[in-house]
């Protein structure tokens, strides 16, 4: 599906590009809430149509995420689900994952791998890997090699591009090794009660439709 034309698309990652060239921002958490692009992109309305197909019309987003990989750094991200963290777990029933092409996403550059039907064995057991980069710390799955898995499958993406995922789907990204910056926005949504929150965390929602929040 798309969330936006490919040239306007690329037009908004250059700007982007230029704006964090200078410090190699690599994750921009809420992204959302930051950037006025990035607050239309999360309910643009095919992507939302889409999204209301899957969990219902009340929607809200819980949070996004800017993930630059810049051109010959090292910024692998590990076998991961999304919907789980030590803080809280999703409904998966009452949520879905949305990732957003900005830069055109290729086997390359590190689009998104994949390993269809991985979902069906639930939220598994999660771990920080060991990094010191500036970014911090992924979470990742428990005993999952590091590199690609036999049954993953690329995802390739054009910049306007957007692919929804079950938010227990295993999934992860190589490096950049192409001399263009790759930007992705991913986007975690949720119905009213999707959220089992732990440790007394308190989520901050940032709804899009309906009036149960």
């Amino acid at each position: 599906m798309e969330w936006n034309t490919s040239s306007r698309t690329r037009a908004r990652a250059a700007e982007i590009i230029a704006g964090h060239r200078a410090d190699q921002t690599e994750v921009v958490r809420d992204a959302h809430l930051l950037f006025e692009w990035a607050a239309y992109a999360v309910c643009s309305p095919e992507l939302l149509t889409a999204v209301q197909e899957v969990i219902g019309e009340a929607v809200a987003v819980e949070n996004t995420y800017l993930m630059l990989k810049w051109p010959g750094r090292d910024f692998p991200v590990p076998w991961h689900q999304d919907g789980i963290n030590p803080r809280m777990q999703l409904d998966p029933e009452r949520s879905v994952a949305a990732w957003l092409a900005v830069t055109d996403a290729t086997t390359r550059n590190g689009c998104l791998q994949v390993i269809p039907g991985s979902h069906a064995a639930g939220y598994l057991d999660h771990h920080r890997e060991e990094s010191e980069a500036p970014r911090g710390k992924a979470l990742g799955v428990e005993g999952m090699p590091s590199g690609p898995h036999e049954r993953a499958v690329w995802l390739p993406l054009d910049a306007g591009q957007a692919s929804l995922m079950d938010v227990r789907l295993i999934h992860r990204s190589d490096s950049n090794t192409t001399a263009g910056t790759r930007i992705g926005l991913n986007i975690r949504y949720v119905a009213p009660g999707a959220i089992r929150a732990s440790d007394g965390h308190s989520p901050s929602l940032y709804p899009l439709t309906g009036s149960d929040w």
